[in-house]
């Protein structure tokens, strides 16, 4: 049995999933900023940023599996995406180094790769275009100098999920869903650019799967395959929801985007956060399409993307409703 498991950013979505998976099979602590609303009584309040508050609460040879971020496209100011994501990621390896703390496990993200070409896998060329990306990626290295000072000992395992959705996430693609679903969709561009998703049971089972990782660096990108067209995504909603077919409204990407740039002077002068953004329309016009070594690794995901989404769609739109 493994025990004294340290889940940094643990009361968040993925987090919350992980602690379920874990609760009465592995000794763990939820250390974040907030308290869990699950799991309150596992949960130690301490901020990545403040390393006087992770000495407080790490325990010698524990495992760290830090999921914490900033990483929405419009957090203000910029520079909480560094205090967090590179700061928080010094402050872990400090007191990892103090605590004796032989394996690390840190969610990265896909946005390293910027809009990588179809089928970026984890050789990939690096080349965010955004905050999250490029702190992601200087928290990577971070991490790996600490493995490197003891390459025998310790191990570290880098996992880079595409977006991630799942049952009782209010991100990206949840809202997708609900603009299908209500009818208020509108497809900017031609629909048939694909994207790779992740659902959230499945990369929470692979987190547990890379417990078992022996020393050296670990890196993957945590993909659910096949990927989907956005028109095939739309047919597969509307299909799970028992649609009729019918024309969707599209809008050609140049007009979209030009919506998009006024929201972002909307933003500019109201300071009001709006759900649309032309960086929004860019992303959701894009491929964004990646391939993944994991079954290298002797893993294999225990839900497939197709009755994941068909899950996630019921619980959400059907069963709640």
């Amino acid at each position: 049995m493994i025990n004294n498991i340290c889940i940094i950013g643990g009361s968040g979505f993925i987090g919350t999933v992980l602690s379920k998976k874990f609760i009465n099979k592995i000794d763990f602590s939820i250390i974040d900023k907030i308290e869990s609303n699950q799991y309150s009584n596992l949960t130690q309040i301490a901020d990545v940023r403040n390393m006087e508050s992770l000495r407080k609460v790490i325990p010698d040879s524990s495992i760290i599996i830090n999921l914490a971020a900033e990483h929405r496209d419009d957090v203000k100011p910029i520079s909480l995406y560094g205090e967090v994501n590179v700061n928080g990621a010094k402050n872990i390896c400090i007191v990892a180094r103090e605590k004796n703390v032989k394996k690390i496990i840190f969610t990265s993200t896909v946005a390293v790769y910027g809009f990588g070409p179809i089928g970026t896998d984890e050789n990939g060329k690096i080349n965010p275009f955004n905050e999250y990306g490029k702190t992601k990626y200087k928290a990577e290295q971070i991490y790996k100098l600490w493995q490197e000072e003891d390459p025998d000992e310790r191990t570290l395992v880098i996992i880079r999920p595409t977006v991630v959705f799942g049952e009782n996430n209010r991100g990206n693609v949840y809202n997708l869903f609900h603009q299908i679903i209500s009818g208020k969709f509108i497809m900017v561009g031609n629909g048939y650019n694909k994207k790779s998703m992740a659902y959230v049971e499945n990369v929470v089972a692979f987190i547990k799967h890379s417990l078992i990782f022996k020393p050296g660096i670990h890196i993957y990108n945590y993909v659910d395959k096949p990927d989907f067209t956005m028109n095939s995504l739309i047919s597969l909603v509307r299909g799970i929801m028992g649609f009729q077919k019918k024309n969707i409204v599209k809008i050609p990407y140049i007009i979209g985007f030009f919506i998009g740039k006024l929201f972002d002077l909307l933003t500019l002068i109201s300071g009001k956060k709006f759900t649309i953004s032309s960086i929004r329309i860019k992303k959701f016009c894009a491929n964004s399409v990646y391939n993944t070594a994991i079954d290298n690794s002797g893993f294999k995901a225990p839900i497939t993307i197709k009755d994941a989404l068909e899950k996630t769609i019921i619980y959400e739109f059907i069963e709640k409703s």
